[in-house]
């Protein structure tokens, strides 16, 4: 999920970049999953809040949350991985971020990782660790990290009628890695979807989730340029996209141990996103 020359998101950049070297509704309202959010521990009943269905009924796309008084931001990292990757994991490729995760919790960062399943399947304690961590939320950024449309910056396609099933099985990965309360949320790999794409996902009951801010972090080597960047565009109820990736965003440990401190200084609170979900009253 990166930016290439329409920069458009800076995940697509990301997204385009490892596929070539790897080749080198009425239901949208509940939960995908029957367990409650990893924020809802004091209250087991309790469901995740996600948004209304769109037009026509098709799956919901938020963006950002409401632009309040209330200066809440919302850091969103994208554990990418996709499905054919194993080998140059197997060879020492590190598609995780382990002082990343630990920067957050240094830092007491509430963050939402979008995991994909092959992820969690190759770093299943991570995952696992994450998942059961209440300063994180994890949701869904499908199982094999192909793209849901047909032009989406030469990754490969999934088949429209293998779409829900993509997202069912990275699901099916959490919970197989101990991942109990993965939320009702979805990224688009390369943040690429159609009417097509939200009417396939429908029946899974997810919000799809996209951002405002783009932080530059995939393959930038100049970590001080990219929290520049998120600090130039970060307004209340922002969602910022970053990366839990090392080897394709190595600088952005140093990006949130930056960018952090500076927010909070000027009286941004860091939430989830669900939060921001649930305060948005149901609309996107």
């Amino acid at each position: 999920m990166i930016t290439p020359v329409r920069r458009v998101t800076a995940a697509c950049v990301l997204s385009a970049a490892l596929s070539a070297l790897a080749a080198c509704a009425p239901e949208a309202t509940r939960a995908p999953l029957p367990a409650p959010s990893a924020t809802a521990a004091s209250s087991p009943a309790a469901k995740p809040p996600t948004l209304a269905p769109g037009p026509a009924g098709l799956t919901p796309v938020f963006e950002h949350g409401p632009r309040t008084r209330d200066k809440t931001v919302a850091l969103t990292f994208d554990a990418d991985m996709t499905s054919d990757q194993g080998p140059r994991a197997a060879s020492g490729e590190r598609f995780d971020n382990p002082g990343l995760v630990a920067a957050l919790r240094e830092l007491k960062v509430p963050a939402t990782v979008f995991m994909t399943g092959r992820w969690a399947e190759e770093y299943p304690r991570q995952a696992r660790a994450i998942g059961r961590d209440p300063l994180f939320e994890v949701a869904n950024h499908s199982y094999s990290h192909h793209a849901f449309t047909d032009d989406c910056y030469g990754l490969p396609t999934v088949d429209e009628e293998r779409m829900r099933a993509d997202v069912e099985r990275a699901y099916a990965a959490f919970r197989k890695v101990g991942v109990r309360d993965a939320m009702p949320y979805f990224r688009f790999p390369g943040g690429c979807y159609d009417r097509r794409a939200l009417k396939a996902l429908t029946p899974v009951g997810v919000t799809a989730v996209q951002w405002d801010v783009v932080s530059g972090d995939a393959f930038a080597t100049d970590a001080r340029a990219v929290a520049q960047e998120v600090l130039d565009g970060v307004r209340p109820g922002s969602v910022v996209v970053l990366h839990c990736t090392l080897s394709a965003a190595p600088t952005t440990e140093r990006v949130v141990r930056s960018v952090v401190p500076e927010l909070r200084g000027k009286g941004f609170r860091f939430v989830k996103v669900s939060e921001l979900i649930g305060a948005a009253g149901g609309r996107g």
